[in-house]
């Protein structure tokens, strides 16, 4: 009889301690499932958000990338970046705070009123109605977030009245009348925002500039055969002092300040679910072997080898690990929803962001660390068997 087909007939044996330890280590299981999902969740769902842009790489203003500031002769510079050969694209992006509300109504409400130009796919996504160029006929088309048009009952079609406030000017701009071209979702806005999208030319009516004013920032998209980290390098030639970011140096920042707290969190409680496993299994399988040392005193005493049996409680222990495991799994993903669900009920969040998300690497770390909790799990019983005394073990059990 092997090994494994020993240790089957014990776990089948003691029922009721076995689903003890399967269930025991299916829920620390899923909090460690969960703890590595978080370490590395907001980065991943970060860098998804950047890559549905289309964009992967960024100009900032002087403020660098956590301060919002215009870029001086932001037309010029994103006429000469868009004439590089490792570019493909050039957006410019410039936001104001305005007031929105339907013609004839006095209800209105603050938004943030964002001009782009160039294509924007990925940015928001269209839930109803046509995009800003599929709207070109328009002198102001408008994209509207889903919560601002159920708020004040608008739909595309709708004419609605914009006033831009001008930063540094005390005096009311004068309304600008647009037209909803659709409605979406902005895949940087947080749930309590209200933002509206238009073209930068529509922006630039809207706050009655008499020139283009300076862009917060400017996107750019590099060739695929070239790559960002080309496209950043020629950008900084063409202009020295030039702050521009690709998304790996975006996501390399923000995954050293931003996120740095998430994966302490992930370390800590990764480290005491590890601690966990092995002592309630550890514990589980010494109470197992105490109670069968007369068991075990006799297999070895009509010739089954030590390296036999402690064979068969490595088995013990993996087959315990192994099926708390695999039950641990979607036992994790119905927690990590629900974490989710609250932990992006944070202020200031973007709605897309997720904390909880599943890549193959934390499936493998996941199995690494069960497989590790086993065998040391089943350390101290093999040494408790392997330093047993065969006969003073039966005396006693027939003693006894």
């Amino acid at each position: 009889m092997s090994a494994l087909h020993l240790a089957w007939r014990t776990i089948r044996r003691y029922r009721a301690q076995t689903l003890l330890a399967i269930a025991g280590v299916a829920v620390i299981g899923a909090l460690l499932f969960d703890m590595l999902l978080l370490s590395r969740g907001l980065l991943l769902s970060f860098a998804d958000l950047l890559a549905r842009a289309g964009y992967d790489v960024r100009i900032v203003g002087g403020g660098g990338m956590t301060l919002r500031m215009p870029i001086p002769d932001s037309r010029a510079i994103a006429e000469a970046v868009g004439g590089l050969p490792e570019v493909e694209k050039v957006a410019l992006v410039r936001i104001l705070p305005a007031r929105l509300a339907r013609p004839g109504e006095a209800q209105s409400a603050s938004v943030a009123l964002v001009g782009a130009s160039g294509m924007t796919a990925g940015v928001w996504t269209i839930v109803q109605g046509a995009d800003l160029d599929g709207a070109s006929t328009e002198a102001c088309p408008l994209i509207v977030g889903r919560s601002l048009a159920a708020r004040l009952h608008i739909a595309p079609g709708d004419a609605v009245r914009v006033n831009a406030e001008q930063a540094g000017v005390a005096s009311a701009l004068p309304a600008v009348t647009c037209r909803v071209a659709g409605v979406g979702r902005f895949a940087f806005a947080a749930a309590g925002d209200d933002i509206v999208a238009t073209t930068l030319d529509a922006l630039h009516r809207a706050s009655g500039e008499a020139r283009d004013g300076d862009a917060d920032l400017i996107l750019v998209a590099s060739r695929p055969e070239a790559g960002s980290a080309a496209a950043v390098a020629a950008i900084q030639r063409a202009r020295p002092g030039l702050a521009a970011y690709s998304n790996d140096e975006v996501l390399e920042q923000f995954n050293r300040n931003g996120f740095a707290y998430f994966r302490q969190i992930s370390l800590v409680l990764s480290s005491l679910t590890m601690v966990f496993a092995f002592l309630l299994v550890a514990t589980l399988l010494t109470v197992s072997v105490n109670q069968r040392l007369g068991e075990i005193a006799a297999l070895r005493a009509i010739g089954i080898a030590r390296r036999r049996v402690a064979a068969m409680l490595l088995w013990e222990s993996a087959l315990l690990v192994g099926a708390g495991g695999l039950l641990a799994l979607p036992l994790g993903e119905l927690l990590a929803l629900g974490l989710d669900r609250i932990l992006r009920q944070m202020p200031a969040l973007p709605e897309q962001l997720h904390f909880f998300v599943f890549e193959p690497r934390a499936l493998v770390i996941h199995a690494a660390v069960l497989v590790v909790t086993a065998l040391a799990a089943a350390a101290y019983p093999v040494w408790v068997t392997a330093r047993m005394p065969i006969a003073a073990t039966l005396r006693r059990e027939i003693v006894g």
